[in-house]
């Protein structure tokens, strides 16, 4: 197809469509906004049709009110994960030590940033391209970031310190990551999506890993699937954290907190 037919926004929609783009009309919006030519329109319209995420072409995402910068093959940020960031806040109070860990994007550890006062904030990832990104994104921001696995690249003055964690680790269990849209499991990084041979595997160790780390009486705040609820339950407890779970039916979204309890 050539550039000047894509200008009329009607035809930009219509292939869209076409393509599965189930917001069309608002995908249309964005490309055009975008596109600096129409040559341009015609490159990202051609790239969203064969699969590329739209947050991809544009560069950014938004969550929870905010633009988060998005690169190649990190983790988007996804909209249910705002209950996430609202669970956090609800469980935190001034001036806490916090920490976002599988921080992909950064996105969480933005707006974390937005709605508490942390003391020290920090957010860490083991993908290289995920802890550039997340720079990125909390540049100016009084926030560090590090790249490893887990707690592991923590300074460890603040184990047993810290007041929050959170953490959207991956929970998609090994087998159904090849039933993910095609625009997740084929631009995504795997280690951001495969949570294991039931999705829990990268929690257990999060949650393992928390009950160290966090102050008596501080809080983990994780996201999960509400099929894995219980079992990710069982695992706090297990290592002395005080679970409960919260479910946002519009979002599709299940985030559990757990509290240390000595």
């Amino acid at each position: 197809m050539t550039a000047a037919p894509l200008a009329d926004r009607s035809v930009l929609v219509g292939r869209l469509r076409a393509a599965g783009c189930v917001y069309a009309e608002d995908e249309a919006d964005l490309l055009l906004a975008a596109a600096e030519s129409p040559a341009a329109l015609a490159e990202l319209t051609d790239r969203r049709v064969a699969g590329e995420p739209l947050e991809y072409l544009l560069g950014w995402a938004e969550f929870c009110g905010l633009r988060i910068a998005v690169d190649a093959g990190v983790f988007v940020p996804r909209g249910r994960t705002a209950l996430l960031v609202e669970a956090a806040a609800s469980v935190t109070g001034a001036a806490a030590a916090v920490v976002d860990l599988c921080c992909g994007s950064g996105a969480t550890t933005v707006a974390l940033a937005h709605r508490l006062a942390p003391r020290w904030l920090a957010a860490a990832d083991i993908d290289p391209a995920a802890v550039a990104c997340a720079r990125r994104n909390l540049a100016g921001l009084a926030a560090e970031v590090y790249e490893g696995d887990l707690f592991a690249p923590l300074p460890p003055r603040w184990r047993g310190q810290l007041d929050l964690v959170v953490a959207n680790a991956p929970y998609v269990p090994t087998d159904a990551v090849a039933l993910m849209p095609p625009e997740a499991r084929l631009h995504e990084a795997p280690v951001a999506l495969d949570g294991g041979p039931d999705g829990l595997a990268v929690l257990r160790r999060v949650a393992a890993g928390a009950a160290h780390w966090l102050a008596p009486g501080g809080h983990l705040v994780v996201e999960v699937s509400v099929v894995q609820a219980d079992a990710l339950c069982a695992a706090l407890d297990a290592v002395g954290l005080e679970p409960d779970v919260r479910h946002d039916e519009d979002l599709d979204a299940t985030a559990v907190t757990a509290r240390r309890l000595r």
